[in-house]
């Protein structure tokens, strides 16, 4: 059974104004581990960017001190991979956008609260899920 993230009872939303969805459960990720990037009642997560990770994205986050593909067990992380969907900190994103290195993102299942720091039209250009 897939539980919704929510906030003070109202279900958290997604940059398009509507319900979240599930970036991954395979591997699974977000904040709290639930699958989605969800912010939680206290609004403190901040992996609220649902990505698909690409092998240049990889590199780059590592170059820059964010290892995101070796496993560390302890935290329950599997170590990502080309083609993984991951709930990414919101300033990481914005730090690669500035580099030319984002990576693309799945706006339904992007948190609503990352608009705050990043820019509708900028997600946009970079949307796997736009029609």
């Amino acid at each position: 059974m897939t539980v919704v993230p929510r906030i003070e009872g109202q279900a958290e939303l997604n940059v398009l104004g509507e319900a979240l969805q599930p970036c991954s459960h395979d591997p699974l990720t977000g904040y709290f581990r639930s699958g989605y990037c969800a912010a939680g009642t206290e609004g403190a997560a901040v992996h609220l960017v649902c990505i698909e990770v690409s092998s240049a994205f990889l590199a780059y986050s590592k170059s820059v001190g964010n290892d995101l593909s070796t496993p560390l067990p302890n935290f329950s992380f599997p170590g990502l991979v080309a083609g993984n969907r991951w709930c990414l900190v919101a300033a990481r994103w914005a730090q690669a956008h500035n580099a030319g290195m984002a990576p693309r993102v799945y706006l339904r299942q992007t948190n609503q609260r990352v608009l705050d720091l990043i820019p509708l039209e900028f997600l946009k250009t970079y949307a796997l899920d736009l029609n």
